[in-house]
């Protein structure tokens, strides 16, 4: 039943993103594999049979990029980021070569403001109405008309444990502790991080990842425009800091292989370091935790900068993107949701009943929508993360 369930707790859930992951560009090969399925029906016109797109570390599956390759001729060169800022002041400096981005939707906003992004065509697109209207409604107001941005994926930040490595350190002596009601405990009250230090802390390593669910946890808006609030959260954070094994918005080895413990994470990542444990073999039990007090949700977005030298290779790539099993198969190798209607019969059920992946309506009333910082802000969380991160 939750597997459509969540479509309808959207229309009483605003959506927006943060975006998935917060660095330095790295260049990453395309994922190689084999057979491709039937043929994508796009013109390409005279354009070079070349299309570059800039991703998001581990945020393809797999065959994605061959199966579309040997399908229209067209190669992909695929590069990732590790944060909206990087990808943003790519976008700002201008003449990037990229023919598609994966903006999270509130950077997109002053991209879309500032003129750096190309309006979609949508009659280039044969099966846009496979998109959820419920979810291009919420996205509608940081994209009004739905003009630029197509989603890609979407999930939330929470806690990520190690359950057995997290029930060794809380229950160590003095003072045992049972998990807390509420997740975000693990990793803003000093109380539990100083016992959980023990077997390593991660932290997303970005401003606009950190600083809106410490703000939350205080109880205040997660995306408040106020430096007084950036500053109560740094103060906040400034207690743990010496409990903080790590910095790092590619952490999946890290939970996986059990070098980190305790994760504040995207619910995504934290599946696919679930998945990877799994694999190895390792002993290691990952979970995403549900925060009592809710996660933060997070809408990832396909967009064609102003400037793309290949826009119709774009439009090739987002249309075969949107078939039901190639969206399908992005949810179900990596945790992450889908906003593709038409994919839910292709999800298999045991991701499609995974609340971490689809929380039920309950958990998603919980969940903190969405919404733009200032750029004053964003200088505002930067100053004090920065400051964080030193420890002082």
């Amino acid at each position: 039943m939750r597997k459509y369930l969540w479509i309808f707790a959207f229309s009483v859930v605003a959506l927006g993103a943060c975006g998935k992951k917060e660095g330095v560009p790295a260049t990453a090969a395309a994922p190689a594999a084999p057979a491709a399925p039937a043929s994508a029906a796009v013109a390409v016109n005279s354009e070079e049979k070349v299309l570059n797109i800039y991703n998001w570390p581990d945020y393809i599956a797999k065959d994605m990029v061959a199966n579309f390759e040997k399908e229209t001729g067209i190669k992909v060169n695929y590069q990732t980021f590790e944060n909206n800022e990087a990808l943003h002041a790519k976008l700002v400096a201008g003449n990037t070569g990229y023919d598609i981005v994966v903006p999270g939707a509130v950077f997109a906003k002053p991209q879309i403001d500032g003129g750096l992004l190309a309006k979609i065509d949508k009659s280039k697109i044969s099966r846009y109405s496979n998109l959820d209207s419920a979810i291009m409604e919420k996205l509608g107001t940081i994209d009004p008309g739905n003009a630029y941005l197509v989603p890609w994926a979407w999930s939330f930040t929470t806690v990520g444990i190690n359950k057995a490595k997290v029930a060794k350190a809380l229950g160590a002596a003095p003072n045992p502790l049972p998990l807390p009601d509420n997740a975000w405990e693990l990793v803003f009250n000093p109380v539990y991080t100083a016992k959980l230090k023990s077997c390593g802390i991660a932290y997303l390593d970005s401003p606009t990842e950190v600083i809106p669910p410490a703000m939350h946890y205080l109880g205040k808006n997660a995306y408040s425009n106020d430096p007084a609030d950036h500053r109560a959260a740094g103060e906040m954070l400034g207690k743990v800091r010496p409990h903080i094994r790590m910095f790092s918005s590619t952490m999946i080895d890290d939970l996986a292989g059990g070098k980190a413990c305790v994760a504040l994470g995207w619910a995504g990542d934290i599946n696919i370091a679930r998945g990877r444990a799994i694999e190895n073999k390792n002993g290691n039990e990952v979970e995403a935790l549900l925060p009592k007090t809710g996660g933060l949700i997070f809408f990832d977005t396909l967009a064609i900068p102003k400037d793309a030298k290949h826009p119709n290779n774009a439009y090739a790539f987002i249309d075969y993107f949107l078939r039901p099993e190639v969206s399908a198969s992005l949810t179900n190798e990596l945790g992450y949701a889908t906003a593709n209607k038409a994919s839910l019969s292709s999800v298999k059920p045991e991701i499609a009943q995974d609340m971490a992946v689809f929380p039920d309506a309950v958990n998603l009333q919980k969940m903190v929508s969405p919404a733009s910082f200032s750029n004053e802000a964003r200088e505002s969380m930067s100053n004090v993360f920065t400051h964080f991160k030193k420890g002082n």
